[in-house]
């Protein structure tokens, strides 16, 4: 369980899922999917869902590529939290938002793999949190020219690793769209 005190509630965290990420990722149409039947699963138990946007050089505020994709729509009264580093705690107000609405367990979703949500499951187990990753709502881009992993080699390892991290007192693992539990 969560080393933080009072804070019993999960929420949902949709990390990076815009147009410019999403463009050249691995799978992007059903993972979007996934993601989409998460944020249905959230919302009907009555779970927060939280909206992560990164921006940056290549990703410019207000444009078209730094929009989340068409298929997720954001519900009125969520949070966005607006991040310029893979960690979407690191000097952002994720913490806030989350301490606010008493949640000690994530349950992560997004993009890319091999940074921004390796980067803040990480962060979250380091701060305190139980963090599980949905093993088939995340993705990459193929970065293999670059030496990196084919993204589906990406996507296994980071699911492999995930599913045995461990932490005193807090949890972590993974879990799939269909099997998510949010109570």
């Amino acid at each position: 369980m969560t080393t933080l005190t009072d804070r019993p509630k999960t929420a949902l965290l949709v990390v990076d899922v815009q147009n410019g990420v999403m463009a050249g990722a691995h799978d992007r149409d059903s993972v979007v999917a996934n993601i989409a039947t998460l944020v249905d699963k959230a919302r009907a138990a009555g779970v927060e869902v939280v909206w992560v946007q990164h921006s940056s050089e290549h990703l410019k505020r207000d444009t078209d590529e730094w929009q989340y994709v068409p298929e997720l729509v954001q519900g009125a009264g969520e949070a966005v939290v607006h991040k310029r580093y893979p960690d979407s705690f690191e000097d952002t107000d994720l913490e806030p938002v989350l301490a606010e609405r008493g949640i000690g367990r994530l349950i992560v979703s997004g993009a890319q793999t091999d940074e921004c949500i390796r980067s803040t499951l990480h962060g979250a187990i380091v701060r305190g949190y139980d963090a599980t990753l949905v093993a088939d709502a995340h993705t990459t881009e193929n970065l293999s020219e670059w030496g990196a992993p084919t993204p589906d080699l990406v996507i296994a390892h980071t699911n492999l690793y995930w599913e045995n991290h461990q932490a005193p007192g807090r949890t972590a693992g993974t879990t799939t769209t269909a099997e998510a539990d949010f109570s």
